[in-house]
């Protein structure tokens, strides 16, 4: 290890690695990856080098490592090399996400919390909401559409991970020079989770965004826009039967409201045809993070 100085704390890290400090100490403390110095103060204090080594090491467990087996790696100088394939251990994202959603249609909630909990401890906040919640919501939305499981089943998962979505949803600071977004459910829906997740992505970006979940009114919409004064507005729209009402009322507020964008998002939208997707493009970001980067990007000016 080189001698240069520490120049970023635990937070600036934490943000740079999109993982919470509390997962840093635990590593630190687990598996003695890194050694930062610590300031007067007693404040870690991390070098580039370290900052190198944290992301090979989430690099590698984004493949589909566990961080004990990523450690391993460094440790027999893997750090330059080309990464070992893992076929037996497969995406272990996926298997977390298939484990939750057991979890959670037998309802077993304290299961469900330690794979919340584990998914956590192994990957990026990111990867968390974006590869294993995201494709959690997409099961249960598919799995409810097609009558396989029941409402109960649904609201409890709903509970769920609302809760756990919401501790994380304030904990990040937003950019003054980023314009103002609003998150709402469209009309006639009851499902927020997707909304949720979106909303995490981008207050993550720095957004400061007014999330308004369910149960809105059209004309009480109109009246957040007046006092916000947004350049974004999302809506959430799952079932199949608010498409309609939902792209009306986007296509409303556009013609209101000069300088405003809207995006809608969700399990009913990525059903739509090509053909409609292709009618509807400007409102419609897509289902991946690449996709909902590149659309915001295009209408930020």
């Amino acid at each position: 290890m080189s001698n240069e100085e520490g120049k970023y704390n635990i937070k600036a890290v934490s943000r740079m690695l999109g993982i919470q400090p509390g997962t840093l100490r635990a590593w630190e403390r687990r598996y003695q990856i890194v050694a930062p110095k610590r300031n007067e103060s007693g404040h870690r204090l991390y070098t580039e080098e370290h900052v190198r080594i944290l992301k090979w090491l989430l690099m590698k467990v984004n493949q589909g490592f566990s961080i004990s087996q990523a450690v391993s790696l460094l440790e027999n100088n893997e750090l330059n090399t080309e990464p070992i394939q893992m076929e037996k251990e497969g995406d272990r994202s996926s298997i977390l996400a298939n484990e939750l959603l057991e979890s959670l249609l037998q309802f077993d909630e304290p299961k469900a919390h330690d794979l919340i909990n584990q998914a956590f401890s192994l990957y990026t906040i990111d990867k968390v909401l974006v590869d294993i919640l995201g494709s959690l919501l997409v099961n249960i939305g598919t799995l409810w559409e097609d009558g396989k499981i029941t409402s109960a089943h649904e609201h409890f998962a709903s509970s769920i991970l609302r809760s756990r979505i919401g501790m994380i949803l304030h904990s990040f600071p937003h950019n003054s020079v980023l314009p103002k977004a609003i998150a709402v459910c469209g009309p006639g829906e009851a499902h927020e989770l997707g909304l949720l997740i979106f909303t995490l992505f981008l207050r993550r970006k720095g957004f400061e965004v007014v999330y308004l979940g369910t149960s809105i009114a059209d004309e009480d919409i109109y009246t957040v826009i007046d006092i916000v004064k947004p350049k974004f507005l999302f809506f959430s729209c799952t079932m199949k039967a608010n498409v309609s009402e939902t792209l009306k009322l986007s296509e409303r507020l556009v013609e209101s409201y000069e300088r405003l964008n809207v995006g809608i998002g969700g399990f009913a939208i990525d059903s739509m045809t090509e053909e409609e997707k292709k009618k509807y493009k400007e409102f419609i970001p897509g289902s991946s993070k690449g996709e909902w980067e590149e659309w915001i990007k295009e209408h930020l000016n």
